[in-house]
């Protein structure tokens, strides 16, 4: 029998009730309001550390990232108000992207609630769960000798059907009181597994297809799952989209990927989805952009034969009235899915060539001068490891990323691609730091805009202070808001307004921080630039300045102005 703990202070039980559940690293910016937790990672530092980062958001966006790579609940610390205040953007991300993630709210001491007290917010009404909401669950503990409970009920929440955020609020004075209350065992999700006969429907649905094409993504898989969802989709030689920014769930280089299904969709593929006759919709959320604006599938009854497959019953029939809804975790679907025995002859299968062939065709670009950014992300996966994790925020010059890497199905190399499907700017450097530091074995490629990157830029600080080393931030500088400018010109052309950026020399910003740096204005100096960063084996920024009328990896500004203007003297 083990023997009960001694008596400590809440703050050091908090501390060993995450090391029981496997948490080794926390992000955070401290704060006076959870000093004896603070103490506690003192305490326990040979076990668990704790990562002080420059800005609550990105200690936030850090979490994420650490959920998204480790499939357990990412976790964050920050202090009352304005600490909580900056991390929301994080929590947002973490719940439209499905992310298990933990937040701790250090809190005004009870005998201080419901004054107005300095820094206080009534957290449950900040971030009230909700299917809109910003969290799954929303505690505030106040009896010390439940704070193991608070912690165990938080992780299994988090991970718990649709994975997401959950938010702990830690009032300042239970955490300095003395509690001998014992940890709880680590949690582990219940797992969901569709129901026979519903399997048995979807598999008559198929064998009346014509024209099927598969959407995979979503969060929850697994290595076995991953492989398993790509033998039920060799079986039935489906062709296989990636959904918004999950574009590693299946294997890019397999010749069933058909593309991603998201912002910049290659207009072929958008059009194979419209000509479908089944879809089969697996583990992805059918949000706004996964599905065009609701216009590839129309809300809320499809023109196609429409099948969800999600771990979130909340999230089946929201928006789509579908033939076939299944709830199944993500790491039971491909199991499940690949027990469907198909038959030997297939009508689609020159279908889901042409899929492929279109993919493939989608690389091939126009050449763009001076610097073309297609060859940049070419020559950047050409050149780096296959198992490197590629970061990014929002932005135009995330479809760069989007339309030419190829990225691994994850049964190969774990989570590759980080990036926020809500949109957040700023995600990507803070990602890339804790994939760094969480993975120090494997290289990082962060691709940021100027105005993404400024909004979390001063983490540079953090990678070398806890130094992480193979670690790449490549920042495209066009000095303006390129989305917005983009859509600027479409609704408004030639009326610019609050879209231009004035930058730093970003290079000069990177070696202040600690960084190595250089500056390219060339498609033939970026390839020497960044093979000369994989072989420093330091944290290296590369800083493109890319000619402001280059807005995305399809238009110029140019063509766009010119579109909007002949739209209009039509109109």
């Amino acid at each position: 029998m083990p023997h009960p703990p001694t008596s400590r202070l809440a703050g050091h039980a908090l501390v060993e009730a995450l090391i029981e559940q496997g948490v080794d690293t926390c992000f955070g910016v401290p704060g006076e309001s959870y000093l004896a937790v603070l103490d506690g990672f003192h305490e326990h530092r040979e076990r668990i550390r704790f990562i002080a980062c420059r800005q609550e958001g990105g200690a936030a966006f850090m979490a994420d990232a650490q959920g998204k790579l480790s499939g357990r609940p990412g976790i964050c610390f920050v202090t009352r108000g304005p600490g909580a205040t900056n991390a929301s953007i994080g929590l947002h991300t973490a719940f439209q992207d499905s992310t298990p993630m933990i937040l701790f709210i250090g809190q005004v001491a009870s005998d201080q609630r419901d004054r107005e007290a300095f820094q206080e917010v009534d957290y449950r009404q900040m971030f009230g769960p909700g299917t809109l909401g910003m969290a799954k669950w929303v505690g505030e503990c106040h009896d010390a000798d439940r704070l193991p409970e608070y912690v165990a009920r938080a992780f299994r929440t988090a991970l718990q059907g649709r994975p997401g955020p959950v938010v702990v609020v830690l009032p300042e004075d239970m955490l300095t009181r003395a509690t001998a209350a014992p940890v709880l065992p680590r949690a582990l999700p219940a797992q969901a597994w569709p129901a026979p006969g519903a399997l048995r429907e979807l598999r008559s649905m198929l064998l009346a297809a014509k024209q099927p094409l598969m959407i995979v993504g979503g969060s929850g898989w697994d290595a076995e799952s991953a492989s398993a969802l790509q033998r039920f989709a060799e079986n039935w030689s489906l062709p296989v989209g990636c959904g918004f920014r999950f574009q590693d769930t299946f294997d890019n280089r397999h010749p069933l990927y058909a593309g991603d299904v998201g912002i910049g969709i290659n207009p072929k593929l958008a059009q194979r989805v419209k000509d479908a006759d089944l879809v089969l919709a697996i583990g992805v959320r059918l949000g706004e952009m996964t599905t065009g604006g609701y216009t590839l599938l129309q809300a809320p009854r499809p023109v196609q034969k429409l099948v969800h497959l999600h771990a979130g019953p909340e999230e089946l029939g929201r928006v789509y009235a579908a033939d076939l809804l299944l709830q199944a975790s993500s790491a039971c679907a491909g199991k499940a899915l690949e027990t469907l025995a198909a038959p030997l002859d297939l009508p689609w299968r020159a279908w889901a060539e042409a899929a492929h062939a279109d993919y493939d065709a989608n690389h091939v670009a126009p050449p763009v001068a001076p610097l073309d950014m297609a060859e940049v992300v070419k020559a950047v996966q050409r050149l780096a490891p296959a198992d490197t994790v590629y970061t990014n925020g929002a932005g135009n010059y995330s479809g760069w990323l989007h339309r030419y890497v190829r990225y691994h199905g994850l049964q190969h190399h774990g989570r590759t691609q980080l990036a926020p499907t809500s949109g957040a700017m700023g995600y990507g450097l803070p990602a890339a730091v804790a994939a760094a530091l969480l993975h120090p074995q494997r290289t990082v490629v962060n691709l940021a805009g100027d105005g993404d990157f400024l909004m979390t830029g001063q983490e540079l600080a953090t990678a070398t202070a806890y130094g992480a080393r193979k670690l790449i931030s490549i920042v495209v500088d066009n000095g303006s808001y390129g989305t917005i400018r983009m859509h600027q010109e479409r609704e408004y052309p030639g009326r610019v307004s609050g879209s231009d950026l004035f930058n730093p020399d970003f290079a000069a910003l990177a070696r202040a921080y600690g960084w190595r740096a250089s500056r390219v204005d060339t498609t033939a100096a970026f390839e020497p630039a960044f093979a000369e960063a994989l072989r420093a084996g330091e944290p290296t920024l590369i800083h493109l300045k890319l000619d402001a009328d280059v807005s995305t990896s399809r238009t110029t500004l140019a063509a766009i102005r010119a579109a909007a203007q002949a739209r209009d003297t039509a109109g």
